[in-house]
């Protein structure tokens, strides 16, 4: 079975800084490209970040030069690291992986609630 685990989320004040984890099982993890996302109620859920499996990354406009997404394959871990935080930031973070063949898993989630 494939679980994908996000660790890291809380209260932060506006400007400040945040790293989520995702700890990922069931799978050969270098394989996989991976994501994470977040979703405000009511709205749909989006794209933050990404990195392929070779370490290529993506990035939302609204996040390009605050957040940084990484990976390291020897732990089965990805990371998204977030800076000079917004209140528009508040959401919950999703974290995913996905291959070629529409193979696609999904963490429970974790808060991030920017606010003073």
């Amino acid at each position: 079975q494939v679980h994908l685990v996000e660790s890291g989320g809380g209260l932060v004040q506006p400007g400040g800084s945040l790293r989520l984890s995702c700890a990922v099982t069931g799978i050969t993890f270098n394989m996989w490209a991976m994501g994470w996302y977040r979703q405000v109620p009511g709205k749909q859920r989006e794209l933050v970040a990404s990195i392929t499996s070779d370490g290529r990354t993506n990035y939302a406009d609204s996040v390009k030069g605050r957040f940084t997404i990484s990976r390291d394959n020897s732990k089965n871990m990805a990371y998204l690291q977030m800076s000079s935080l917004k209140p528009e930031d508040t959401a919950v973070y999703y974290c995913n992986v996905n291959r070629l063949g529409g193979y696609v898993y999904w963490g429970q989630g974790t808060q991030v609630t920017v606010s003073s």
